[in-house]
C-alpha cells in the first residue's frame, strides 16, 4: 500500500480514451518500496454527465537497483529527486497533492466552484493525516510497531471517521461535497479499506461510511480494481521493506 495505490484508485474513475497516462510512483515522502509505474491508461470515452469512467492497463516496471533511481533523476523527469511522478498533457508533474488535484480538476471531480474544492481539500486533507500513519507502519521499527497501530486504531475512530460520518449525516446526500463524487470520496474510501485491512471491523459502527465505501466500490471500474489480481497494492511486506533500504540506503 503506497501513496501511488491514492493516484491509481482515482484514475479508475477518471480516464478515458484518448488520454495516456504514465507515473512514476513510490511509497509517501520517498519512504519504503518505490517503483517505476508505467500504465498506459487509454480506455472508453469520458462521460462526465453519466458518471462513467473506466480504465484500460498499468503496465509497471519496479525499481530493483540504486542505478534504476539514479536513471530517473539524471534525466531531469523528477524535478525534486523524488517520487510520484505523472506524466499527463504534455508535462511531467510531481507531487502527490498537486498530482491529484490536477487529475480531478480535469475529471470534474474537483467540484463546481471555490467553496466546493476548499471543502474537498479539508476533507481531503484529513483523510491524508491518517493515511500518513498508516503509510509509515510497515516502516516503523519493530518495537514502536504495537503503539503506532494503537494510535492509528484510536484516531480512526475516534476522530476522523467521527467527523466524516458527521458530515454525511448533516446533509443526507450520498457523497462529501455537492451530492457528487469528488476525490475526497475516493481518498476516504482508499483510507477505509486501509484501516481495515489492520482493524477489521473498524468501520461497522458508522453506517454512512459503510454506504460511501459501497457505493464507490460498486462503480465498474473500482469493482475491477478492487478484485483479486488488480494492480491494487497490499501493504509493504519485509521484502518490500528491505527492498527500499538497499535503493535508498
Amino acid at each position: 500500500m503506497r501513496a501511488s495505490t491514492v493516484i491509481s484508485f482515482l484514475t479508475q474513475i477518471l480516464l478515458s480514451n484518448e488520454v495516456t497516462l504514465n507515473f512514476t510512483a513510490s511509497t509517501p515522502r520517498g519512504a519504503g518500496d518505490q517503483f517505476l509505474a508505467q500504465p498506459a491508461l487509454k480506455t472508453g470515452g469520458l462521460r462526465t454527465q453519466h458518471r462513467t469512467w473506466y480504465l484500460g492497463h498499468f503496465e509497471e516496471n519496479f525499481l530493483k537497483t540504486r542505478d534504476d533511481l539514479a536513471r530517473l533523476r539524471s534525466d531531469g523527469s523528477l524535478m525534486f529527486e523524488q517520487v510520484p511522478m505523472v506524466e499527463i498533457d504534455g508535462m511531467k508533474l510531481v507531487q502527490t497533492k498537486a498530482i491529484l488535484n490536477y487529475i480531478a480538476t480535469k475529471y470534474n471531480l474537483y467540484g463546481k466552484d471555490m467553496k466546493e474544492r476548499a471543502l474537498i481539500d479539508m476533507y481531503a486533507e484529513g483523510v491524508a493525516d491518517l493515511e500518513l500513519m498508516v503509510l509509515y507502519y510497515p516502516y516503523m521499527p519493530p518495537g514502536e510497531k504495537e503503539a503506532s497501530l494503537a494510535k492509528i486504531k484510536d484516531k480512526a475512530r475516534n476522530r476522523y471517521f467521527p467527523a466524516y460520518e458527521k458530515v454525511l449525516k448533516s446533509h443526507g446526500q450520498d457523497y462529501l461535497v455537492g451530492n457528487k463524487l469528488s476525490r475526497a470520496d475516493v481518498s476516504l474510501v482508499e483510507l477505509l479499506y486501509h484501516v481495515e485491512e489492520m482493524d477489521p471491523g473498524i468501520v461497522d459502527n458508522f453506517p454512512l461510511l459503510k454506504a460511501l465505501r459501497t457505493r464507490v466500490s460498486n462503480l465498474p471500474t473500482v469493482k475491477k480494481f478492487l478484485q483479486p489480481g488488480s494492480q491494487r497494492k497490499p501493504f509493504d511486506d519485509e521484502k518490500c521493506v528491505e527492498s527500499a533500504k538497499k535503493i535508498f540506503s
